[in-house]
């Protein structure tokens, strides 16, 4: 091992240097939580110098150093778009010191880990890929704050290049700064799971609210409609990139969810009160089962 986070089978985050690539609402957040609930040093790099300039004012971030000092960093937080994502790791591979801990927060898992996961092992640095499965329906840094993880899930994903005393500090600092569950999965379980319950649930809500009857709805509408409608307000460029990369598995959830749809057309134009009597028993047995 060539870090001192990981010179030992019992990490701590004591007195380290943390870096955070990204400022936006889930790096300003990390940074924000990281403030609040340890004592490390915290850097910040991000393409907008007013929000740089912003997080110095607060104290959120201790310095705002140039990307060729990622080397000062024990773990690297990575709160970037997919691609970009891989962009950034790849163009900065000499700019890390070795045994560095580098966790990616995007929403995708499979591409990223393929494509950085092996190359990380090769060069002496130790990357786990994640996601923080918590949100709001608002962007940027000036939207961010210490709280958004409380009793929340941070999913880690491990593959046979993963280090699993890396793994262990990671765990370490998501469960620091307030999540209550920490998950280990594969990438590909990761996508093929989250195209249904983070992914469908934004095309749903995207298909439901294009009904012209919306434009009809102020007066007629309470909760289920603010539920099911609440995801349609969302960051476009940044979904249209989760998609497209699980576009696969998404294809196959939004197919399931069209057969399960037409089930309840097909009773309902054949008069059959019986069969949507049955559909929505199953569906309200299958929410007590899986919650």
């Amino acid at each position: 091992m060539n870090d001192t986070m990981l010179n030992s089978e019992k990490p701590t985050l004591a007195d380290k240097t943390i870096g955070i690539v990204g400022l936006g609402l889930i790096g300003g957040s990390l940074a924000k939580a990281l403030k609040v609930n340890t004592s490390n040093r915290l850097l910040g790099y991000d393409i907008n110098p007013n929000v740089i300039k912003q997080a110095l004012a607060e104290e959120v971030l201790d310095d705002a150093p140039a990307l060729t000092q990622l080397h000062e960093c024990d773990m690297v937080l990575i709160a970037l778009y997919p691609e970009a994502t891989i962009d950034f790791i790849k163009e900065n591979w000499d700019n890390f010191k070795k045994g560095t801990v580098i966790i990616d927060c995007a929403g995708v898992k499979a591409e990223i880990c393929a494509e950085l996961s092996q190359q990380a092992a090769s060069k002496d640095l130790y990357f786990v890929g994640g996601h923080p499965m918590t949100g709001i329906e608002r962007t940027g840094y000036e939207h961010s704050f210490a709280h958004l993880f409380s009793g929340g899930t941070m999913i880690l994903c491990r593959d046979q290049y993963t280090n699993i005393i890396a793994l262990k500090a990671a765990e370490m600092l998501f469960t620091a700064i307030g999540f209550l569950h920490i998950t280990i999965t594969s990438a590909a379980e990761h996508d093929r799971i989250i195209a249904f319950t983070s992914q469908l649930p934004h095309v749903v809500a995207g298909a439901f609210i294009r009904s012209e009857t919306a434009k009809q709805q102020l007066g007629f509408s309470a909760g289920s409609y603010q539920d099911l409608t609440r995801v349609a307000h969302l960051n476009e460029p940044m979904w249209a990139e989760l998609f497209m990369a699980n576009r696969e598995n998404l294809i196959l959830e939004i197919e399931g969810l069209r057969t399960r749809l037409e089930d309840f057309a097909q009773a309902l134009e054949a008069g059959d009160e019986q069969r949507v009597l049955k559909l929505l028993t199953e569906g309200k047995q299958a929410k007590q089962h899986y919650g």
